[in-house]
């Protein structure tokens, strides 16, 4: 939206009105970070200490090893499909609907848009049926939708990149709980390293996909793309989860 109705007509200068809103986040999140300052130093205080309990069960180290390898490379899919369609899409609706470039960032917006209430949503939905479930769900519903956007019309399009963008991103923050089950004795590293992958991942995305289309074409790189969501279904090979029903004080 912003690309659409700030970046494209007024430039750079209408990039610096967004310095306010980032000031504001920044505001935000000093406030939020010095109550949870304090939230810890009562904890140590009081002699108590939060512990993240797994639903996965006992596993071995080399379990523990597969199913983070398996973790990551479903991560690595998705952030490759994502940044396909938030960096490269436009082109393609550009080239091959006839779409300005306002137009077509729309469509960008739906997908983001439902991206982002698919994160919020899924962790809701691991909490009813499971980590694992909520994770193939997020890599077998889009998987057909995915084959489908590039030969599709222009009125079907905006309705795909919807579902997609609703259904990839369900496993985005269910994700992160995942691995912290699995080495629930250091949840931080696992945060650090599915969060911080997801976004890497996506920047060298952007690379290579961006040299694939210079090589290839925008078609053809964007029939490749589709298939991406494939890799992810290593997810199911994941160890399975079981709803928790204890609790610690």
């Amino acid at each position: 939206m912003i690309s659409a109705f700030v970046l494209v007509p007024l430039g750079q200068k209408g990039a610096a009105i967004f310095i306010v809103v980032a000031a504001l986040g920044i505001i935000i999140l000093s406030r939020i970070s010095a109550w949870y300052k304090q939230q810890l130093d009562l904890e140590k205080k009081n002699n108590r200490k939060k512990v993240l309990l797994s639903s996965i069960g006992d596993l071995t180290k080399k379990q523990i090893g597969i199913a983070l390898t398996l973790l990551l490379i479903i991560i690595f899919a998705r952030s490759f499909y994502v940044t396909n369609v938030t960096s490269f899409y436009i082109f393609y609706l550009m080239d091959d609907y006839g779409l300005k470039i306002e137009q077509g960032q729309l469509y960008i917006f739906l997908f983001m848009a439902l991206g982002a209430a698919g994160t919020f949503f899924g962790g809701p939905m691991a909490d009813r049926i499971g980590r694992k479930n909520v994770i193939v769900l997020s890599l077998i519903v889009p998987l057909p939708l995915c084959i489908m956007l590039p030969y599709m019309p222009l009125w079907a399009v905006g309705v795909l990149l919807t579902l997609i963008g609703f259904f990839i991103m369900l496993s985005f923050s269910v994700t992160v709980i995942y691995a912290q089950e699995l080495v629930p004795s250091k949840i931080g590293t696992m945060a650090g390293l599915t969060v911080g992958l997801a976004f890497g991942m996506g920047a060298i995305g952007a690379v290579v996909l961006g040299a694939l289309m210079d090589t290839i074409g925008i078609f053809p790189t964007m029939v490749i793309a589709s298939f991406l969501p494939f890799i992810g279904l290593v997810g199911l090979g994941l160890p399975k989860d079981q709803k928790i029903t204890a609790s610690a004080n």
